[in-house]
């Protein structure tokens, strides 16, 4: 059977946090970027914020990934008539991993990779900026080692 690489199929993956402004953000972002065009991050939100964290798009910026498209958005998007189907679905925030979850279009894999929210923290610029990076981080070591995982080349699920 022919991998995803050889049929040119790209692996959907939706990070799903509360807010849909900070973590999921970082990670569609950084997951689309890696991804190459076979693997595409998308995120949303329980109760979406309405808007994307500015320390989000500042920290993305700042390590040249794109930013164009990104915006907070409620996980109905991807649970309707019409979505992308997903492969996999990664909560990254411990209140949305408690949620019930919409019923997800394909049956994908789902995952917990539950951080802390860089967005709540209270103080100086420096030490929020500082929390977004240790988020990102994180982000980018999980999504690493998801997609090293030999899973049929680039992370997409055995057929």
């Amino acid at each position: 059977m022919k991998s995803d690489a050889m049929t040119g199929k790209i692996t959907n993956v939706l990070f799903l946090c509360t807010g849909n402004s900070a973590r999921s953000i970082l990670a569609e972002a950084l997951l689309t970027h890696l991804g190459k065009g076979r693997v595409r991050g998308h995120s949303a939100g329980s109760f979406p914020k309405g808007e994307v964290h500015p320390l989000s798009i500042a920290l993305l910026k700042q390590l040249n990934l794109p930013t164009d498209g990104l915006r907070s958005k409620s996980w109905n998007e991807f649970a309707g008539p019409g979505a992308p189907v997903m492969d996999y679905v990664f909560t990254v925030c411990d209140q949305a991993a408690g949620e019930v979850c919409p019923i997800w279009p394909g049956q994908p894999i789902t995952a917990h990779w539950g951080l802390p929210d860089p967005a709540a923290l209270d103080g100086t610029f420096e030490q929020q900026m500082e929390a977004f990076r240790v988020a990102y981080l994180t982000i980018e070591s999980r999504i690493r080692y998801f997609l090293s995982c030999g899973l049929d080349e680039f992370g997409s699920k055995p057929s």
